[in-house]
């Protein structure tokens, strides 16, 4: 049985990886768009607004709560455990709300989803990016159910969802990160 979990375990973490290597690809070509069109000229060139920054701190700091998260739970400690968890899903919702405020302050200063293609770009990457959250949130959500209404018991499914869970959390995080630096070096240098 325990073979089992195991090689379950391992097909599960390799399709969520090959899943993540597409979604890197989505991005590598959106980025890569980004700089062919840059190179055509016409290109406005704006600061990105500081609650895009803040969305990054958000989402970092939603990652760490999410690695607490799973410590907590395979340490036996379940209040923690869910008090991570909970703060996990609450920071993916600021990062979210902090999203749309970034497309607020995009269009305060002029910069329009149907206006210069810079902006078009930002506002193509960030919504595609958000979409890729809004899929992470439903599966912390789904933890933060399971957290409070099954049993607390450490049991292969529920370690393996938990990783899973994790493992597509930290990677849209990563994203992000890729994401909003590269936003940043090319539309200020």
């Amino acid at each position: 049985m325990d073979l089992e979990i195991r090689r379950k375990s391992r097909a599960q973490k390799f399709a969520l990886l090959l899943a993540c290597a597409s979604m890197s690809m989505l991005f590598v070509a959106f980025t890569s768009a980004w700089i062919v069109r840059e190179a055509k000229g016409n290109w406005q060139e704006f600061q990105i607004p500081a609650v895009f920054y803040v969305s990054t701190v958000v989402m970092l700091l939603s990652s760490v709560t999410l690695f607490l998260a799973k410590r907590f739970f395979l340490a036996g400690k379940a209040v923690a455990y869910k008090v991570m968890l909970v703060s996990t899903f609450v920071l993916g919702v600021g990062f979210v709300v902090c999203q749309f405020k970034g497309w607020e302050a995009l269009q305060a200063i002029g910069i329009f989803i149907d206006g210069n293609p810079s902006g078009s770009f930002v506002y193509l990457i960030s919504i595609a990016h958000l979409l890729h959250v809004v899929g992470g949130l439903g599966a912390i959500l789904l933890a933060n159910i399971h957290a409070f209404t099954l049993p607390f018991k450490a049991t292969p499914d529920r370690v393996l969802r938990l990783e899973l869970t994790s493992i597509f959390w930290h990677f849209i995080d990563f994203l992000w990160v890729y994401l909003i630096g590269f936003m940043l070096v090319s539309l200020n240098f």
